[in-house]
């Protein structure tokens, strides 16, 4: 039986750890976490908040995921919504989940990403 995520992966290009460290550290508030030798060699960083955790691995082939996407749930949306505005980042309001107030907006790297009220 699945009883939740450990961690959720998404692809970023070599070399833009500190975009990265920029968007989800600086901007989104996410905690850096070490990564084991074993895996720093191959570049990209991992974030956590809460009960999130982010891989961000470097894939040499690069393309973002335009659909696929991971969902966070926020405290307070507005805010997470007025931070990345003022960053210049679109945060485009979704209304099909009756009850959820959520938005999709997207990384630096073009990954679609969901923040949602809980």
């Amino acid at each position: 039986m699945i009883t939740g995520y450990d961690h959720v992966q998404v692809a970023i290009p070599a070399d833009s750890e500190a975009t990265a460290r920029a968007y989800y550290g600086a901007l989104l508030g996410m905690t850096e976490v070490a990564k084991p030798p074993a895996l720093a060699a191959r570049g990209g960083c991992w974030f956590t908040s809460g009960n999130a955790m982010l891989h961000l691995g470097v894939e040499a082939d690069f393309r973002p995921a335009a659909k696929a996407h991971p969902a966070f749930v926020v405290d307070n949306l507005d805010d997470i919504a007025a931070a990345l505005t003022a960053a210049g980042y679109a945060a485009t309001d979704s209304a099909e989940l009756p009850g959820i107030r959520r938005f999709h907006t997207f990384d630096p790297f073009g990954n679609r990403l969901e923040f949602q009220q809980g």
